[in-house]
């Protein structure tokens, strides 16, 4: 693909990207959940996209969209190229969308210049891999390797509709969610692009990263317990504030990860202080921690023993303040590699584009971690604003969306055997 052909196709990726956002459950904001009406209606578009690239397009048992361009030999195994169609409430218009739309772009150009390789290409775009309406993550990737235990179904959303339900409304068989599963023969690797959601490649100056591993997460559900009271009547040293106390620790957990490692991360990212009065010294806080590392086993250790001390500190503080602290572990996640052979293909291709490449983790999941579980994984990160993802701000320059649609096309024009 010549650098021109690369911003045609970047134009109309960044297009793309903004005619899928106007399809939301929210007015002025980008919101599409998982087996919604605009979850349908984003399938039917991208639907539309794919055929007009020449490939067979169809909808999983798990409302998966996907598409394939045929290799050489019919039947052949595929390359899977893709990302998810899902948000968060309130979204960027990339995260997810830009994977599903260059890989389309790659495979438009091969439609556009009659070739095939001894490979297949098949693009999909995942149904679910934020849980942002019933709690469970990367649905549609684990649909696809059949990692989907039956208990899901009875999960329900903020409505009390269950996932059963949800699928049947949408036109989908609960029974039938075995079907989304692809045979391990029939994929050969998975290769995904995504926004950073992170600010390395901007202080680098770069456009394009090579992604080395997807961090393992842990999360808790911890809860101080004080004791209530009057605002007004309790002294200052009488009391068990609970909040002071989950105040206090939220503060060390920010310290102690910081001199532990830089490549660890926690974050409180939920808080509720009961019971809630303005006049009442709060009695219980429950909030939640995200502790995050690569996999690699020295990290992997810092990060249990990082996990430890935090815990500890929280005791510790509580015992201080006259107070309890309990907490238990309500999602783990280990941290997946990316297969090394593709990290050098997409090395050499994007050392082409740009004159280097740099290799960096992800903080944040993606489905290639439920992928990972079947055939090889590789990743390719495009530099974001700010490094804001989950937020409106959400932004890419078209000029390294060209560079990444190059490096795409390189890294495939590489496999040139089944």
């Amino acid at each position: 693909m010549t650098p021109q052909e690369a911003q045609h196709a970047a134009a109309r990726v960044m297009a793309r990207c903004d005619e899928l956002a106007a399809i939301s459950a929210e007015p002025g904001k980008l919101t599409r959940l998982y087996l919604s009406a605009e979850h349908r209606r984003a399938n039917v578009l991208v639907g539309e996209w794919m055929r007009e690239s020449g490939m067979r397009v169809w909808q999983d048992s798990v409302g998966n969209i996907c598409g394939r361009y045929e290799g050489l030999t019919p039947g052949a195994p595929a390359l899977l190229l893709g990302s998810h169609l899902d948000t968060v409430r309130n979204a960027g218009r990339y995260d997810g969308m830009l994977g599903v739309l260059t890989a389309l772009e790659t495979v438009a150009q091969y439609q556009r210049q009659g070739r095939r390789l001894p490979l297949a290409l098949e693009v999909i775009g995942f149904a679910d891999e934020e849980g942002a309406r019933f709690g469970v993550t990367l649905l549609g990737s684990r649909g696809l390797t059949g990692q989907w235990p039956q208990e899901w179904l009875a999960q329900t959303d903020a409505d009390g509709v269950s996932i059963a339900q949800a699928m049947r409304d949408f036109g989908l068989e609960p029974t039938a969610i075995a079907q989304a599963r692809r045979a391990p023969q029939e994929i050969r690797a998975y290769l995904e692009l995504h926004i950073e959601q992170g600010p390395c490649l901007e202080a680098a100056d770069l456009a394009l990263g090579v992604v080395t591993a997807i961090n393992g997460a842990r999360r808790l559900n911890c809860v101080f317990s004080g004791e209530a009271g009057h605002a007004g009547t309790v002294p200052m040293g009488q009391r068990k504030d609970a909040l002071a106390a989950a105040a206090e620790w939220i503060t060390a957990v920010e310290t102690l990860t910081r001199a532990a490692d830089p490549h660890l991360v926690a974050t409180v990212g939920c808080i509720e202080s009961l019971p809630g009065a303005a006049n009442v010294i709060p009695g219980e806080v429950r909030l939640t921690l995200d502790v995050r590392g690569p996999q690699d086993a020295p990290l992997a250790a810092l990060l249990a023993a990082l996990l430890a001390t935090l815990l500890a500190q929280a005791q510790t503080i509580c015992a201080r303040r006259g107070a309890r602290f309990a907490s238990e572990e309500f999602y783990r996640i280990d941290a997946t590699a990316c297969d090394s052979d593709l990290q050098r293909r997409w090395q050499a291709a994007v050392e082409q584009v740009q004159g280097q490449s740099l290799a960096l983790p992800s903080g944040a999941g993606h489905d290639a971690i439920a992928v990972a579980a079947q055939w090889p994984v590789g990743m390719l990160f495009v530099r974001c604003a700010g490094g804001v993802s989950h937020h409106p701000a959400e932004a890419v320059r078209q000029a390294d969306v060209a560079l990444a649609i190059q490096a795409y096309c390189l890294t495939i024009a590489g496999w040139d055997r089944v």
